[in-house]
């Protein structure tokens, strides 16, 4: 069966993570991101996906009950607790590799400062979406790419095998700044532009109106990437938004969800994100939209959550 596989994360990939994988053989516990979570058990979770149905019985534990995790560790949480994860994880995981599969520019840091010596970040490349409890909506759109932020490159192609499935596969990146970058700037759109409509992820290849919109983000992104060194060009990110926008037709968006449940999102590792790296490059002008979607969606969130703003 191989190393165990600790999934942190109890979310919609989270989830169907865990049944791929268990359903292939491998050894999976999922546990709870968010401390004070103190019970343990046993959950039987259901994947839907492209008309079939997976379940698997997955042991739910709790990360703050564990002394060490010996094995591969994926980060799927919300990017709002990376700090307090990086604290909660430092001792414990040893030369363990630590894959993040969260969104966003700078997730990686606190996992950095801390020190982590195997540290590898993922680019999701699917969607998946609670549909009830333990129940997941899970579509694909291509292999999600996985790259090295500290760690080598036999360990990457070994993880790489350990976690591909049929329905969830993965491939080596060597640019993966370059790639995450591409998926910011498309969760730029869908996060801001999705939740503000409070529709769902098909808008843009439905709606020519949404589109245009979607095109004035990803010129701004792309310029202020070109900040950061990184070349990116705004037809590649939009065909790639376009095929997301295809394949997940009637899914909502995570951040619309958080949303609509009152809960942190994480628009700060986005659009407000993009924009804090145009302000500190001296070239405040070159996010104006990406910032103001970012900034409606915070202030949506934050009267969601009954906040006065």
């Amino acid at each position: 069966m191989g190393q165990t596989i600790y999934i942190i994360g109890a979310g919609a990939i989270g989830m169907s993570l865990a049944v791929f994988l268990t359903n292939a053989g491998k050894h999976v516990i999922l546990l709870h991101g968010r401390a004070g979570r103190n019970t343990d058990s046993t959950v039987s979770l259901t994947v839907e996906s492209n008309g079939t149905t997976l379940s698997a019985s997955i042991p739910l534990r709790s990360l703050d009950r564990l002394d060490r995790l010996d094995g591969l560790i994926l980060l799927t949480t919300k990017t709002t607790g990376n700090a307090d994860l990086a604290a909660r994880l430092a001792g414990k995981t040893g030369k363990s590799p630590l894959v993040l599969m969260q969104n966003g520019l700078g997730v990686e840091e606190p996992f950095q400062n801390a020190a982590f010596p195997a540290l590898y970040r993922c680019v999701l490349l699917a969607t998946s979406q609670v549909v009830a409890p333990y129940t997941v909506l899970y579509k694909p759109v291509a292999a999600s790419p996985v790259g090295i932020v500290t760690g080598d490159d036999q360990t990457l192609q070994t993880l790489i095998q350990q976690l591909t499935t049929v329905s969830f596969p993965f491939r080596a990146e060597a640019a993966i700044q370059a790639v995450v970058w591409e998926k910011v700037i498309a969760n730029c759109v869908f996060n801001a532009i999705c939740t503000l409509l409070e529709t769902d992820n098909g808008l843009f290849h439905r709606s020519e109106a949404g589109l245009s919109l979607a095109r004035d983000v990803i010129s701004e992104c792309v310029a202020v990437a070109a900040l950061a060194g990184i070349t990116l060009h705004a037809r590649t990110v939009e065909d790639r938004l376009l095929q997301i926008s295809q394949r997940s037709d009637g899914q909502l968006i995570s951040t619309l969800v958080d949303v609509q449940q009152g809960r942190e999102t994480e628009i700060e590792h986005l659009n407000l994100a993009v924009g804090r790296l145009a302000d500190r490059s001296g070239k405040p002008e070159l996010a104006v939209r990406t910032r103001l979607l970012g900034e409606l969606v915070r202030m949506k969130a934050t009267i969601s959550r009954g906040i006065l703003v």
